[in-house]
This record gives structure tokens, C-alpha cells and sequence, in this order.
């Protein structure tokens, strides 16, 4: 897991239009990156649907927000459509930027252990460098959480 501190590593993915979009595009705005498990899973649909609300918050503070799974292109841009989410959403098959940003781990389930990816939230500030480490967050509150940081609230 990468730390507070550290230059977000750089990487390139496509977006749900299957257009290559790169952290480095975003040089100059603050960057909400949140890594989740699974397109139009519970958790991860009411964490998506919670940063869609708040949408328009994070965009009046210049922030930009991108959530990154390795579902497809395909499978982001239904899951887009379907609730209305108007923010970057990036696909990592080859989890790329999800080893890159170390949330790619051991999850136990059930006492099934497995490889997936452990949602996490990174706050990376303009100039690049990692803001603020978010590790094993709860898909209800993180987006409330970041904009409280965001506000000094927190």
C-alpha cells in the first residue's frame, strides 16, 4: 500500500468510452482514486452511488473523482448508465494501477481465502503526490469522508 507522501504512481486506462485517460491528465486538480471489487455489486454500487450524489460538491472544490475495477469497459459503461454515474470510472484487467497502488490483496470470505481487490481511496493532491491514504474503507461513508477532509471537517 502506497503512503502519505509518496508520488501517486502514473498510469494509463481506459474510461467507460474506451478513451486511454492517464493520472497524469489531472496535473492541477486534486484526484479522488477509489479502487472497488466489482461493478454492480451492493457495496460497490451504493459506494459509486454515493459519489454521484456528491458529485457536484466534489466538482465546485476542482476535484476530480475516478474509480477503478477490473471489470471491462463494457461492464462500466452499463454500470455508468444504469445509476447515472458521472464521473471517470477505469478498467484495469491486467490490474495495472491496482498493484501499482497495492490493493490488490488476500481477502478471506467465509474462510475462503482469495486475490481481490480491497477497496481503498486515495486523495492525490495537484502537483501528484498522495494527500491522504484511505485503506479498507466502507462504501457508505467514504465519500461523505473525503468531503469532509476536503472541508476541513475531518
Amino acid at each position: 500500500m502506497l503512503e502519505l507522501g509518496m508520488k501517486a504512481p502514473n498510469f494509463t486506462l481506459q474510461d467507460k468510452q474506451g478513451n486511454w485517460i492517464s493520472l497524469a491528465d489531472f496535473l492541477g486538480k486534486k484526484v479522488v482514486l477509489y479502487f472497488y471489487p466489482k461493478d454492480n455489486t451492493p457495496g460497490c454500487t451504493r459506494q459509486a452511488c454515493a459519489f454521484a450524489q456528491s458529485y457536484e460538491d466534489f466538482s465546485a472544490r476542482d476535484v476530480v473523482v475516478i474509480g477503478i475495477s477490473k471489470d471491462s469497459v463494457a461492464s462500466h459503461l452499463k454500470f455508468a448508465q444504469k445509476y447515472e454515474l458521472p464521473f471517470v470510472l477505469l478498467s484495469d484487467p491486467e490490474l495495472t494501477a491496482i498493484q501499482a497502488y497495492g490493493v490488490w490483496q488476500e481477502k478471506k470470505l467465509y474462510g475462503k481465502v482469495s486475490m481481490g481487490v480491497v477497496r481503498t481511496t486515495y486523495l492525490i493532491n495537484e502537483e501528484g503526490i498522495i494527500e491522504k491514504v484511505m485503506p479498507k474503507v466502507k462504501a457508505d461513508t467514504n465519500a461523505a469522508e473525503i468531503l469532509a477532509y476536503l472541508k476541513g471537517e475531518a
